[in-house]
Formats: C-alpha cells, sequence, structure tokens
C-alpha cells in the first residue's frame, strides 16, 4: 500500500502458537495499511529461501575458519574448567 507516496510493508502476522503456519493470526502491533503476504505467499517464499540457501547449507567449511572454531572451543572449555 501506498503511503505518502512511498510503498509501505508491514508484518502480516504473529509466529503460530501451535507451529502451523496456515493458523497464523493479524499482528496487533501491525498499521492498518501497507501490504500483506497470505499464507499460500509465505509458504512460496520460505520454499523458494530454503532452495535458494540449501547449497551453501552443503559447502565444506574454509579450514581456517575450522580452526578458529576449535581455538574458541578450547578456549571456552579453558574459561568454565
Amino acid at each position: 500500500m501506498m503511503h505518502r507516496g512511498r510503498i509501505v510493508a508491514r508484518p502480516a502476522c504473529r509466529a503460530p502458537s501451535a507451529g502451523n503456519i496456515l493458523s497464523m493470526t493479524p499482528s496487533r502491533d501491525a498499521p492498518d495499511d501497507g501490504p500483506v503476504l497470505d499464507a499460500l505467499a509465505r509458504e512460496r517464499l520460505g520454499r523458494q529461501l530454503q532452495a535458494l540457501y540449501e547449497p551453501v547449507l552443503d559447502e565444506g567449511l574454509d579450514p581456517r575458519l575450522a580452526e578458529l572454531l576449535r581455538q574458541l572451543d578450547r578456549d571456552r572449555q579453558g574459561e568454565e574448567g
């Protein structure tokens, strides 16, 4: 929806309490104007984002980053014990 000559987006829903995306209810904090994504559009967007980022999750971790993470774990264990 247009507001003062620009497109205004608003959150359409709160997270569902039962975990069912189709049972989402409108947010009480959302303004009355602005575009709203229906459940079907949210599901489609979610699937597209998963497809986009799935290959990234399958990539191997850079060895330098892996070593830094191991070092961080060792440092944290040393602080605890």
